[in-house]
């Protein structure tokens, strides 16, 4: 199974985050100096993904601009000089092959999903959601495609949550493969603590096959009225070989303003340029308290 293809669905409201996301697309708030679906990006292309395919809506350009050439803005920093900057600029236009495909309808994130179907066609491919940042050693999509292919299997990331906050995500039903790898058996969305399987909950990654689309076009409105997800993947893994991976990494909800804000604070730590400073700046900010 070799995974050449990723899907980020990108076309949601970010009603989390407003009203900053009144005009400003949630995916493309920065984290400290690039926007959030640009590490996406490079997590995809770092785990040997080559084609990219985001969904986006009506009203999110910027997307598109971002990870275009920009002819004026280039012009200006050649004249000036400025190579470092020509290069930061140019550089996520040169990352992917990025296409991109509308929503035109919000019916969820199993319907978003389902609107790759022509841009997969028959191949396996990744689903790397918008709102979830990833920081890890080995990119997460790179330890799910290893374990898509050893096992011959979709696959699901994973990492144990507390019994309160499983009710916000889709909790798996599991039996032990080897260390942390799980057999999918079967899973239910945003349950209450007395209905999850377990305290395993996806988280933002997958690896799934073309037989998914199928599924997801019988798959009849469920949590919140919209085509979720999770319920086509209920059906695919009683028809196909699951797997879950408890990925080794940090996971951030930017899309939520706690998740951000965390996400902001690690990554601009990790800058060599302004890192330094951060950690001083919150020392001296802690001792004021």
């Amino acid at each position: 199974m070799k995974v050449k293809k990723a899907v980020i669905p990108a076309a949601g409201l970010g009603t989390r985050m407003l009203p900053a996301t009144k005009t400003v697309q949630k995916e493309m708030l920065p984290l400290v100096d690039k926007p959030a679906i640009h590490y996406i990006i490079e997590e995809a292309v770092a785990s040997g993904i080559e084609d990219i395919l985001i969904v986006t809506n009506r009203s999110k350009t910027a997307m598109d601009d971002y990870f275009d050439y920009s002819p004026e803005l280039e012009e200006s920093l050649l004249r000036a000089g400025k190579s470092s900057e020509l290069d930061a600029v140019r550089r996520p236009a040169d990352t992917a092959n990025v296409y991109y495909v509308r929503q035109k309808e919000t019916k969820g994130l199993g319907h978003a999903v389902w609107r790759a179907k022509s841009f997969v066609g028959d191949e396996p491919f990744a689903v790397l959601l918008g709102d979830d940042i990833m920081m890890a050693e080995t990119p997460v999509t790179k330890q799910l495609i290893d374990a898509a292919e050893k096992y011959g299997a979709a696959a699901v990331g994973t990492q144990r949550v507390s019994s309160e906050a499983i009710t916000k995500y889709s909790s798996l039903k599991i039996s032990t493969l080897e260390d942390r790898i799980f057999k999918v058996i079967d899973m239910n969305e945003k349950p209450s603590p007395d209905e999850a399987f377990s305290e395993f909950a996806i988280l933002g990654r997958y690896i799934l096959t073309s037989e998914i689309f199928s599924l997801l076009e019988k798959t009849p409105p469920g949590y919140g009225g919209e085509i979720q997800l999770t319920d086509g993947l209920r059906e695919l893994c009683k028809s196909s070989d699951m797997v879950a991976v408890d990925f080794l990494g940090r996971r951030y909800d930017t899309g939520s303003l706690s998740g951000y804000l965390e996400a902001t604070i690690d990554f601009a730590l990790k800058d060599l340029a302004v890192g330094p400073w951060l950690r001083e700046f919150i020392i001296d900010k802690a001792r004021e308290l």
